[in-house]
Protein backbone atom coordinates (compact mmCIF):
# COMPACT_ATOMS: atom_id res chain seq x y z
CA UNK A 1 0.00 0.00 0.00
CA UNK A 2 1.35 3.43 -0.95
CA UNK A 3 2.17 5.81 1.90
CA UNK A 4 0.13 8.98 2.08
CA UNK A 5 2.35 11.97 2.62
CA UNK A 6 2.90 15.68 2.05
CA UNK A 7 5.94 17.22 0.41
CA UNK A 8 7.05 20.37 2.22
CA UNK A 9 9.22 23.03 0.65
CA UNK A 10 12.57 23.61 2.33
CA UNK A 11 11.45 26.99 3.74
CA UNK A 12 8.22 25.47 5.10
CA UNK A 13 10.17 22.63 6.70
CA UNK A 14 12.57 25.06 8.37
CA UNK A 15 9.67 27.22 9.55
CA UNK A 16 7.87 24.22 11.07
CA UNK A 17 11.02 22.97 12.79
CA UNK A 18 11.62 26.43 14.27
CA UNK A 19 7.98 26.61 15.35
CA UNK A 20 8.22 23.30 17.18
CA UNK A 21 11.49 24.26 18.89
CA UNK A 22 10.08 27.56 20.17
CA UNK A 23 7.34 25.96 22.24
CA UNK A 24 5.36 29.19 22.62
CA UNK A 25 2.36 28.46 20.44
CA UNK A 26 -1.02 26.88 21.08
CA UNK A 27 -1.16 23.10 21.28
CA UNK A 28 -3.30 22.94 18.13
CA UNK A 29 -0.63 24.73 16.10
CA UNK A 30 2.11 22.54 17.58
CA UNK A 31 0.26 19.32 16.75
CA UNK A 32 -0.54 20.48 13.22
CA UNK A 33 3.09 21.43 12.61
CA UNK A 34 4.28 18.10 13.97
CA UNK A 35 1.76 16.22 11.84
CA UNK A 36 2.90 18.02 8.69
CA UNK A 37 6.53 17.21 9.45
CA UNK A 38 5.66 13.54 10.03
CA UNK A 39 3.70 13.39 6.76
CA UNK A 40 6.67 15.00 4.99
CA UNK A 41 8.91 12.25 6.39
CA UNK A 42 6.72 9.70 4.60
CA UNK A 43 4.64 8.48 7.53
CA UNK A 44 1.16 7.14 6.85
CA UNK A 45 -1.94 8.85 8.16
CA UNK A 46 -2.38 6.02 10.65
CA UNK A 47 1.15 6.39 11.99
CA UNK A 48 0.78 10.17 12.28
CA UNK A 49 -2.53 9.69 14.11
CA UNK A 50 -0.80 7.52 16.69
CA UNK A 51 2.24 9.77 17.03
CA UNK A 52 0.49 13.14 17.27
CA UNK A 53 -2.79 11.84 18.76
CA UNK A 54 -5.08 13.32 16.13
CA UNK A 55 -8.00 11.71 14.35
CA UNK A 56 -7.81 10.43 10.78
CA UNK A 57 -10.14 13.13 9.38
CA UNK A 58 -8.01 15.81 11.06
CA UNK A 59 -4.77 14.48 9.56
CA UNK A 60 -6.33 14.03 6.11
CA UNK A 61 -7.90 17.49 6.26
CA UNK A 62 -4.61 19.03 7.34
CA UNK A 63 -2.78 17.44 4.41
CA UNK A 64 -5.46 18.64 2.00
CA UNK A 65 -5.44 22.16 3.44
CA UNK A 66 -1.66 22.34 3.21
CA UNK A 67 -1.90 21.50 -0.49
CA UNK A 68 -4.44 24.31 -0.93
CA UNK A 69 -3.20 27.16 1.28
CA UNK A 70 0.25 26.19 2.53
CA UNK A 71 1.24 27.00 6.11
CA UNK A 72 -2.00 28.93 6.59
CA UNK A 73 -3.45 25.56 7.56
CA UNK A 74 -1.74 25.81 10.96
CA UNK A 75 -4.04 28.58 12.18
CA UNK A 76 -7.76 28.33 12.78
CA UNK A 77 -9.95 30.09 10.26
CA UNK A 78 -12.16 32.90 11.58
CA UNK A 79 -15.44 31.56 12.85
CA UNK A 80 -18.74 32.97 11.86
CA UNK A 81 -20.93 34.38 14.52
CA UNK A 82 -22.73 37.40 15.70
CA UNK A 83 -20.72 40.56 14.98
CA UNK A 84 -19.70 42.84 17.82
CA UNK A 85 -22.48 45.32 18.33
CA UNK A 86 -20.67 47.81 20.56
CA UNK A 87 -17.09 48.72 19.75
CA UNK A 88 -14.37 49.63 22.21
CA UNK A 89 -15.19 53.35 22.19
CA UNK A 90 -18.80 52.77 23.23
CA UNK A 91 -17.72 50.27 25.88
CA UNK A 92 -15.22 52.80 27.27
CA UNK A 93 -17.87 55.53 27.41
CA UNK A 94 -20.30 53.25 29.24
CA UNK A 95 -17.59 52.21 31.70
CA UNK A 96 -16.67 55.85 32.31
CA UNK A 97 -20.34 56.67 32.82
CA UNK A 98 -20.65 53.88 35.39
CA UNK A 99 -17.63 55.26 37.24
CA UNK A 100 -19.08 58.80 37.36
CA UNK A 101 -21.35 60.23 40.01
CA UNK A 102 -24.91 58.94 40.00
CA UNK A 103 -27.61 61.37 38.83
CA UNK A 104 -29.47 63.61 41.24
CA UNK A 105 -31.85 61.64 43.41
CA UNK A 106 -30.00 58.33 43.08
CA UNK A 107 -27.48 56.87 45.49
CA UNK A 108 -25.77 54.82 42.79
CA UNK A 109 -26.10 53.79 39.16
CA UNK A 110 -28.41 50.90 38.34
CA UNK A 111 -27.96 48.88 35.16
CA UNK A 112 -31.27 50.10 33.77
CA UNK A 113 -30.37 53.70 34.59
CA UNK A 114 -27.01 53.30 32.82
CA UNK A 115 -28.77 51.84 29.77
CA UNK A 116 -31.21 54.76 29.63
CA UNK A 117 -28.42 57.33 30.04
CA UNK A 118 -26.25 55.70 27.34
CA UNK A 119 -29.14 55.99 24.86
CA UNK A 120 -29.90 59.55 26.04
CA UNK A 121 -26.25 60.57 25.50
CA UNK A 122 -26.42 58.89 22.05
CA UNK A 123 -23.62 56.41 22.71
CA UNK A 124 -25.85 53.93 20.87
CA UNK A 125 -29.37 53.65 19.47
CA UNK A 126 -30.49 51.12 22.05
CA UNK A 127 -28.92 48.90 24.67
CA UNK A 128 -30.33 46.56 27.28
CA UNK A 129 -29.42 46.52 30.94
CA UNK A 130 -28.07 43.00 30.49
CA UNK A 131 -25.66 44.22 27.82
CA UNK A 132 -24.53 46.95 30.21
CA UNK A 133 -23.88 44.23 32.81
CA UNK A 134 -21.83 42.24 30.28
CA UNK A 135 -19.76 45.30 29.35
CA UNK A 136 -19.07 46.16 32.98
CA UNK A 137 -18.32 42.55 33.86
CA UNK A 138 -15.69 42.32 31.12
CA UNK A 139 -14.01 45.47 32.39
CA UNK A 140 -14.17 44.41 36.06
CA UNK A 141 -16.33 47.46 36.79
CA UNK A 142 -19.50 47.62 38.77
CA UNK A 143 -22.12 50.32 39.08
CA UNK A 144 -22.09 49.79 42.86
Amino acid sequence: MKKQHVTLSETDRMHLNNLIRKGEQPVRVYKRALALLELDRGQTYTRVMETVRLTQPTVAGLAKKYQQIGLGCLEDQPRSGRPIEFDGAVRAKITALACSEAPEGYGQWSLRLLAEKAVELEYCDSISHTEIATILKKTNSSPT
